[in-house]
């Protein structure tokens, strides 16, 4: 496994190579592979959103459990891809405004919005550097982050400062997210084969998307970043918010042989003082 692999394991195919010297053109790239993966997650099984349609839960239920009732809340999905997880809160009652920026992940968000019946659901597009310009200051109850988003952020404390001034004084920011110890190990789930510690950018090439390795993609290469626990809460405290909880899950996404446990994924929530 590797964090950078969109946190599931990556095919043999996939290489990664040191940064050029020049890699500022990072969000080009992730933006254009990310649009190149719409059509693949919106007709695969990986998805599966004729399921969702029908009523399929996607939320993971430590979220649920953890961000608690959102009925009436103005919930913010940052990095929100086709919509799947916005709509989920939407269900439960959440007035949701999702944020991403692959425009045609957005056109498939509001026409699943639509079909679902869901009128009070928004989407924008921005990166979440400009979330804040892009929604005119405008604060929320619940900033939420779901899976494999940070990996592809490479400042932090950019990003922590962003979501801080997004939730409104008495609301927090919740984020699920992969633990980066998790994804250091090969399949056998016990053997560590990167450093924990690497910060470098890596570019890969990767054949496809994680849910259909076979799809044909042209816009094959990408960006993404290392980001260990302590760098996130560090990151959030110093945006002054304030750390209620970080919990260590053993479940969430991964499957890993049996045997000693490994942390999976992680959650936390950070508020913003009254």
């Amino acid at each position: 496994m590797s964090t950078f692999s969109d946190g599931l394991p990556q095919p043999p195919s996939a290489s990664r190579s040191v940064p050029p010297a020049d890699w500022t053109d990072w969000e080009a790239a992730n933006r254009a592979n990310w649009d190149e993966r719409v059509p693949v997650h919106v007709g695969g099984a990986f998805y599966d959103v004729p399921a969702f349609v029908a009523g399929a839960e996607v939320l993971r239920d430590f979220e649920l459990a953890e961000v608690g009732d959102v009925a009436g809340k103005r919930l913010l999905h940052l990095q929100c891809h086709i919509g799947l997880d916005t709509l989920s809160w939407a269900r439960r009652g959440a007035l949701v405004t999702g944020l991403d920026f692959s425009e045609p992940a957005l056109v498939e968000a509001a026409q699943l919005a639509k079909q679902l019946g869901v009128d009070s659901a928004r989407f924008v597009a921005s990166d979440v550097y400009g979330a804040v310009e892009a929604l005119g200051g405008e604060t929320f109850d619940v900033v939420y982050t779901g899976m494999g988003a940070l990996n592809w952020l490479p400042d932090l404390t950019r990003w922590a400062r962003t979501v801080a001034a997004l939730v409104r004084p008495g609301g927090f920011a919740y984020l699920s997210e992969f633990h980066p110890i998790a994804e250091l190990v090969a399949a056998d789930g016990r053997t560590v084969v990167e450093d924990y510690f690497d910060r470098a950018p890596a570019v890969l090439d990767t054949p496809g998307s994680y849910a259909d390795r076979n799809a044909t993609m042209t816009a094959t290469r990408t960006v993404q970043w290392r980001h260990g626990i302590g760098d996130v809460v560090s990151a959030l405290a110093d945006s002054g918010l304030h750390l209620d909880f970080l919990h260590e899950h053993a479940h969430g996404h991964f499957f890993l042989p049996p045997g000693p446990r490994l942390p999976l994924v992680y959650s936390l929530r950070a508020s913003r003082p009254y």
